[in-house]
């Protein structure tokens, strides 16, 4: 019975999935809990080690070290142990194949897709293979998890936030500077009116020339004249 439905590697900095195997669950649950873990792998940052979300039906579990970590769907039925050791055997496999460089470098998503027959491989392996064959690497994940249990994450932590699942981290609104209309003062006043009638004056003054030149052609021929 298949217990790991999905894994993927992401870049812990900003949740950049690097790969992923190929999806061949289409129920709407399962698409839920797609979206859940692509919203925390966004978030990974500010879970460092190992983690857990449980969920009715699934679960979510990843695991985290420098820049490079691998995620789950796995069926609830899964022992935590094992989708921590194949986390762990998937991240060896992974930092094994790419250096961090190139990882680092890394500018599109799934920029290292061929490493999905890697996943399928080691997927395969841990849906299929009796536990009795890994009993060496579940009792080392077993003692670790005792020296330093996951953290427990609820589903909200893993809910999708407006804009988290665009890559955009949601803007914090600030209040629009209150300004208050002050009275206008005498002095103000006095100043309006100033600059009104010396307006006024220049318009006048303006039209006045304009009369002048129209019934004084003389005085446009004379300038003609000169400048010819």
């Amino acid at each position: 019975m298949s217990m790991i439905f999905f894994a993927c590697v992401v870049r812990v900095r900003d949740g950049l999935p690097l790969s992923a195997s190929t999806d061949f669950y289409h129920t709407q649950d399962f698409l839920e809990w797609r979206r859940r873990l692509k919203s925390l792998a966004l978030r990974l940052a500010q879970y460092p080690g190992r983690g857990s979300a449980e969920g009715r039906d699934f679960s979510i579990h990843f695991s985290s070290f420098g820049d490079v970590a691998c995620m789950a769907i796995c069926s609830c039925q899964c022992p935590a142990t094992m989708a921590f050791c194949f986390l762990e055997t998937l991240w060896w496999e992974f930092t094994a194949s790419y250096d961090t460089t190139c990882i680092g470098l890394a500018s599109r998503p799934y920029a290292f897709l061929e490493f999905d027959n890697i996943i399928q491989k080691v997927k395969w392996h841990f849906n299929y293979v009796s536990s009795s064959q890994m009993e060496s690497s579940l009792k080392k994940i077993q003692e670790e998890l005792k020296l330093q249990p996951p953290v427990v994450l609820t589903l909200e932590d893993t809910d999708v936030a407006n804009g988290v699942m665009n890559g955009h981290t949601p803007m914090r609104l600030e209040p629009a500077p209150n300004f208050r209309m002050e009275p206008v003062t005498a002095l103000g006043i006095l100043s309006l009116i100033l600059n009104i009638m010396c307006a006024a004056l220049n318009l006048i003054r303006g039209v006045h020339l304009a009369e002048h030149s129209l019934q004084d052609p003389g005085n446009w021929f004379c300038w003609l004249d000169q400048t010819s």
